[in-house]
């Protein structure tokens, strides 16, 4: 057993290789997350500048919180570009259908653009999801936009960060090649589609798609900002081993232990012991 899984809740966070926050609840790490994009918004519209954001969906509870405050409070989302992490595709290497509830694409219509007021709203070509044959483009247009400002998202039970999966025992990468692979199509791993399947379809794998694309490991740790969010009862391990395990391609996000503002926030339960 790794010592870093024997450290309790009232040491978790000492030493820690990223910063790390403990909330008391769930609940509370949405709106954490809700203000932190309305403020950073806020702050560069006043400055008369863009925002530029990275988004997951994966958390999602977020989006709610966010678009009821952007309502209430009458913010302009006009000068703000969201880059989605990444999208389902069918065998054929093809989008799935935006009426699929598990689109990623059609959850950021439904939910997000879908209930921000008209006038306050994302202009349409200011959102961006990757797609097959467009790879190279993401990251280029978030150079010409002069970077992202946060990088927001989840961890997923083998480290992965947006689909960027650990290279299978069969894949000859080096670390460093690892940090600069760009967005691409690839397979999802079997630990993935397992928790996926059982958190987002009642455990019918079958039915969860084998292969996705994703922003990667290039465009999110050039991120001028990191935050990530766990909340899932088997975050208890992934957290420690993130801020506490060796810097390594076989758990992605433990990358972001090289990057200059990282933080990782967690809710309450998430940091008792995993056993």
């Amino acid at each position: 057993m790794k010592d870093y899984y024997t450290i309790g809740e009232d040491k978790l966070g000492e030493n820690s290789k990223i910063p790390l926050e403990i909330m008391d609840t769930e609940d509370d790490m949405y709106h954490d997350m809700a203000w932190a994009m309305f403020d950073a918004i806020k702050e560069n519209n006043e400055k008369g500048k863009n925002t530029v954001f990275i988004c997951p969906v994966g958390p999602v509870g977020q989006y709610k919180r966010f678009v009821r405050i952007v309502n209430k409070y009458r913010l302009n989302l006009n000068n703000l570009y969201i880059f989605n992490m990444d999208e389902y595709l069918n065998d054929d290497m093809t989008m799935i259908d935006m009426d699929n509830p598990l689109s990623f694409k059609g959850f950021m219509y439904r939910e997000l653009y879908g209930k921000i007021d008209e006038e306050l709203n994302v202009p349409e070509d200011h959102r961006f999801f990757p797609e097959p044959g467009k790879e190279k483009e993401i990251y280029e247009k978030i150079q010409e936009l002069g970077g992202v400002d946060i990088c927001f998202g989840g961890v997923g039970i083998n480290g992965h960060v947006a689909f960027n999966e650990p290279p299978e025992e069969s894949e000859n990468i080096i670390d460093q090649e690892f940090r600069n692979i760009g967005t691409r199509i690839l397979k999802i791993s079997r630990e993935t589609r397992t928790i996926n399947a059982a958190g987002a379809l009642g455990g019918a794998i079958q039915s969860l798609p084998k292969w996705c694309i994703t922003i990667g490991m290039k465009e999110i740790l050039s991120a001028k900002k990191i935050r990530l969010y766990m909340f899932r009862d088997w975050h208890r391990a992934v957290v420690r081993r993130a801020i506490y395990g060796d810097v390594t391609a076989k758990f992605p996000v433990s990358f972001l232990q090289e990057h200059d503002d990282a933080k990782i926030t967690i809710s309450r339960y998430v940091a008792r012991k995993p056993y």
